[in-house]
């Protein structure tokens, strides 16, 4: 075997030169890595590393570091030589003992590149609950390798920055020895993970993105071994990298900049609409009941509402409302003002906010600056995102049909133009939710007079919550990721995966809470408190989360964004306040303390404990509902 070694701060690389396969030594353990190193070209076609005719490797070493450097070149596709060139250096910090992958274009020239796909995975088969892997699918998954179900599809293809990968990061853990992968470059990045029904393997790898049809740059990766570790300790990892790159914003820090985060702490969050119109050409258009595809409450309604939560003794509430402006929820976006006329207009308007006001509860809005309507009053193409060939993607999946996406180089401007607006009307808004921006994964756009990475999309999102943040308004969206740490404050939900499929779907691994093992005192977080017959008890998570409680929640669609039709909703208002009343006693008690661990029993994965910094214990049975709280 041609084989390349290098050492470091105890760590040993052992390159296998023909294979490309890689043998990390770290901590008395072994990770083997596969040489399946490959590049993906639009057109289909694709090529191994290994296939370069001019491959070299040597030790590398630098004053922070040592490793083995590969440079690889001398491709062909089809018989025909490809101009294409990179180099990758696998290396050990001295100070640290992380390991650090990196890849390097050197030449681009050839078939445009689709994705990269490097490091590959560790070899990860046994058939043992005792050896899993983390993924930070939503809230967080834990896949035992001989877990029964299949994964399946991850959604946007496992791209970071989306809710496929609140944290950019996955793990693995066999026999109390583990790692934690790290991107720290993942703007244009994603991750493959598989593993089929009953394992008894589950394999984890990366893939980098081109930006505006180029890989353009070095992306890089660090690896962190550990002999003895579980899931928190890989979270605890990464919540110390994460303070060390400045990304890591307490809750107490943001209050101290808007004081009105207490006020949401406990607060019970409320979620209700006011007009649904449904276009034509919507994929929700109802034709065989068309009545169906309009519906209307009136802002005095919604008055109404607050004052009797107000009789009922709920001291402190968060109203988000859709639907407010005159098109109607999810239609015409950006130009969505005036207040709907038909429910009462701007005076209604804010006769509801001015209630809010007096009641002392916390009045927000949905708002939507990404899908860019065609039926938009100041629509125009040229704005739209622009891919590099060109073309302009269009869809009519939702109420508003027919639509494109906003380049968000655009989103700051509308942002402040039509919040000024409502401002002039004299609305007390305290939060506002603007959807998808930390949802969906971030955009890029070629048109040469608004060109954008997905880098800057996320810098152009976080601007559009900085303004709010000026303005003493409470910046959330509709999950969370940590890109957008420094300004949002809550969110929508921050739900395990399951919770958005029909209730009784069969999970794809363990539940557990990663992104509030790292996240917990930096965000406020809602829970759906559904309990209907035959399914979990939603408020034991909310409870092992220490996060806060839905009191009534309209879902936008239904059947989906984990709004499904049960006996919850036929519960009486009493009850409902009182569930609230146990979780929010909790949340005012931990929501600025650390999540320090969480753990579950081997044996029964739905007996749960959570312990936060102040040594408060909440313990959970999900199989028949009791909890407890120390």
């Amino acid at each position: 075997m041609n084989c390349i070694a290098a050492e470091n701060h105890g760590i040993r690389l052992v390159l296998d030169a023909e294979s490309l396969s890689l043998t990390i030594c770290a901590q008395g353990e072994e990770w083997r890595t596969g040489g399946e190193g490959r590049v993906a070209f639009e057109d289909g076609r694709e090529l191994f590393f290994r296939e370069g005719k001019r491959v070299e490797h040597s030790l590398w070493k630098t004053g922070v570091g040592a490793g083995i450097r590969s440079r690889y070149a001398g491709f062909s596709l089809d018989g025909q030589p490809l101009g294409l060139g990179f180099e990758t250096i696998v290396w050990v910090e001295n100070e640290s003992g992380d390991v650090f992958f990196e890849w390097m274009p050197i030449n681009e020239d050839g078939p445009a590149v689709k994705a990269v796909y490097w490091p590959d995975a560790f070899s990860f088969e046994k058939d043992s609950s005792r050896w899993y892997s983390l993924l930070n699918l939503e809230q967080g998954l834990l896949i035992p390798n001989n877990w029964p179900e299949e994964l399946g599809r991850i959604p946007f293809d496992g791209q970071l920055c989306s809710c496929a990968a609140y944290m950019p990061w996955f793990g693995q853990v066999r026999d109390g020895a583990g790692y934690i992968a790290i991107n720290e470059t993942p703007w244009d990045a994603g991750y493959q993970a598989e593993h089929p029904a009953g394992g008894p393997y589950t394999h984890l790898s990366w893939r980098w993105l081109p930006t505006l049809g180029k890989m353009d740059y070095r992306r890089r990766v660090r690896y962190v071994f550990r002999k003895d570790c579980d899931y928190n300790t890989l979270c605890k990892i990464y919540r110390d990298h994460v303070k060390e790159t400045g990304l890591f914003t307490t809750l107490a820090e943001k209050a101290a900049r808007n004081p009105r985060v207490n006020d949401l702490i406990g607060a019970a969050i409320v979620h209700k609409g006011i007009k649904t119109h449904v276009a034509e050409d919507s994929a929700f258009y109802d034709h065989e009941h068309p009545e169906k595809n309009d519906s209307l409450v009136p802002f005095s309604y919604r008055t109404q509402e607050v004052l009797h939560y107000r009789r009922k003794g709920v001291e402190k509430l968060y109203l988000h409302l859709d639907g407010w402006g005159q098109p109607g929820y999810d239609n015409q976006h950006p130009d969505y003002l005036p207040a709907c006329n038909e429910a009462g207009g701007w005076e209604g308007f804010k006769e509801l906010s001015d209630t809010m006001e007096q009641c002392g509860y916390l009045f927000g809005i949905h708002d939507q600056y990404r899908d860019y309507y065609f039926s938009a009053k100041t629509f125009d193409r040229e704005f739209g995102l622009h891919a590099p060939d060109g073309s302009v993607f269009e869809m009519a999946r939702w109420a508003g049909g027919r639509q494109t996406y906003l380049c968000a180089t655009q989103a700051p401007y509308y942002v402040k133009r039509n919040f000024e607006e409502l401002f002039r009307h004299g609305i007390h808004l305290k939060g506002a939710y603007l959807d998808v921006f930390t949802c969906n994964e971030p955009d890029e756009c070629a048109h040469p007079e608004h060109r954008m990475t997905r880098k800057e999309c996320l810098e152009y999102r976080a601007a559009c919550f900085a303004y709010l943040t000026s303005r003493g308004i409470l910046p959330s969206s509709e999950e969370v990721t940590d890109w957008a740490m420094k300004e949002l404050v809550f969110c929508h939900y921050g739900p395990y995966d399951f919770m958005l499929r029909a209730p009784g779907s069969p999970k794809k691994g363990v539940p557990v809470p990663l992104f509030n093992l790292v996240y917990h005192d930096c965000l406020i977080l809602p829970w759906p408190m559904d309990h209907g017959e035959g399914q979990e008890d939603y408020m034991l998570y909310a409870l092992i989360n220490g996060g806060a409680a839905y009191l009534d929640k309209d879902g936008a669609y239904p059947g989906i964004d984990g709004a499904f039709d049960d006996a919850a909703k036929d519960r009486e208002l009493d009850e409902k306040i009182a569930r609230y009343r146990i979780v929010a006693d909790l949340q005012e008690k931990v929501a600025k303390l650390e999540l320090v661990r969480h753990e579950f029993d081997e044996t029964d994965w739905r007996r749960q404990k959570s312990v936060f910094a102040d040594g408060t214990e909440v313990s959970v049975n999900l199989a028949d509902g009791s909890f407890e709280i120390r």
